[in-house]
């Protein structure tokens, strides 16, 4: 199996996300790794380490969450795995949960959402995002 980490998804990942299908809320999976030190895109002088640039993320993006009907689900460090292998361990994981893919994709397109990715973009070395869907009752 090849993982390969990403920060910004493919035009077929966002073609996906647009596309008709359930309208089931969905549950993103995040596996975050981070950078050493944070490096922003427009060249700004930071000492900041990458999770602390992409926690400045992580606290605007709970407001941008709401605003799309989301919210965040929960959050914590990996401090291990204990099953499988992996070259290396991301160092977070954190579960967001939207209403749907197309609210998910409204957060994404919403320039206000942009100027907060910024920090995401800066902090992060990768990610792997999984969406998840709960069992039908």
């Amino acid at each position: 199996m090849n993982v390969e980490n990403a920060v910004v998804p493919t035009p077929d990942q966002i073609k996906e996300m647009s596309e008709e299908g359930h309208d089931r809320p969905i549950y993103m999976v995040n596996l975050l790794k981070f950078k050493e030190k944070a490096e922003y895109e427009d060249g700004r002088e930071t000492k900041m380490t990458g999770q602390q640039a992409y926690s400045l993320y992580g606290v605007e993006v709970v407001a941008h969450l709401a605003k799309v009907g989301g919210k965040p689900v929960i959050g914590g460090k990996v401090t291990g795995l204990r099953l499988g292998q992996v070259e290396e361990l991301w160092d977070t994981v954190a579960i967001a949960m939207y209403p749907n893919r197309k609210a998910m994709l409204a957060m994404i397109m919403d320039p206000e959402y942009q100027k907060s990715a910024v920090h995401r973009a800066a902090g992060l070395a990768g990610q792997l995002n999984i969406e998840m869907v709960l069992p039908e009752r």
